[in-house]
């Protein structure tokens, strides 16, 4: 069982930064990957940033440029640095990771969202 708490979202202006975090905990054997997807309002929910635990990543083309995944494998804790954001970032953001655990079986796990809201 994972259990994956999200920080770091908030109200911020335009062209404003923010830096999300995601920590996992519990019993597994080895992250192997951390994806991070928003919701907005209306809306579906959607891929916006992946990493392998390999260090692959990948990005929505919406926030390419602007945003950056990372991760640190020692702490189990992955990152999204999002700058130069735009109203239409505004959304609820979720961190997924996808885990094995001792017994190697492997499977997903969703944090419960932080608000990102972007106004001026």
């Amino acid at each position: 069982q994972v259990q994956l708490v999200e920080s770091g979202g908030g109200l911020v202006q335009p062209g404003g930064s923010l830096k999300l975090s995601c920590v996992a905990s519990g019993s597994f054997s080895r992250i192997n990957a951390m994806e991070w997807y928003r919701q907005a309002p209306g809306k579906q929910r959607e891929l916006v940033a992946a990493i392998s635990s390999g260090g692959n990543t990948h990005y929505a083309d919406s926030v390419k440029d602007r945003f950056t995944i990372s991760g640190d494998n020692a702490k189990n804790t992955g990152y999204l640095q999002m700058n130069s954001l735009k109203p239409e970032d505004t959304a609820v953001y979720y961190c997924k990771v996808k885990v094995t655990s001792w017994n190697s079986n492997q499977f997903d796990s969703w944090g419960q969202g932080t608000q990102v809201t972007v106004n001026s």
